[in-house]
């Protein structure tokens, strides 16, 4: 699994850092359906983080379905639901399976979305702005809807 980080420093929760970068290894295909993350312990000494921090980032992924928990396998990345793209998100405004679209190959989505983001930084973007557009763009009234 490539190496995840977080930011002691940042206003985000470090739980939350741990869920949207795993959800969005899922999203991109960093991850694969049957993939194993790291045991809650190792990831938590790897990073210099509580356990408990690892196991609430663990224990939301697997509320919205990108993850599943097994016992004597760990946690692993969970097959997409059968019957294509989820319609809904969950309220941190992600897919309900991150791995629906890039499965299916998305139209070529995960390119396009990797495209927007080296023009926004060679705009001298920072990550946060990049963010804060696509969450802009994600609005009801931006959609037309």
């Amino acid at each position: 699994m490539t190496a995840l980080q977080v930011d002691l420093a940042s206003p985000v929760p470090v739980y939350e850092q741990i869920r949207s970068q795993v959800a969005a290894l899922v999203a991109v295909g960093g991850l694969h359906p049957g993939d194993r993350l790291p045991a809650s312990r190792d990831l938590a000494r790897d990073l210099g983080i509580a356990v408990g921090t690892v196991q609430r980032a663990y224990r939301e992924l697997e509320a919205s379905g990108v993850v599943t928990s097994r016992r004597r396998v760990g946690t692993v990345v969970a097959e997409p639901p059968a019957g294509g793209l989820r319609g809904g998100s969950e309220p941190g405004g992600e897919p309900q399976h991150p791995a629906d679209g890039p499965t299916s190959d998305a139209g070529g989505l995960v390119d396009e979305a990797r495209g927007f983001v080296a023009h926004a930084r060679e705009q001298g973007l920072s990550d946060e702005a990049v963010l804060a557009l696509v969450r802009g763009a994600l609005l009801p009234e931006q959609r037309g809807g």
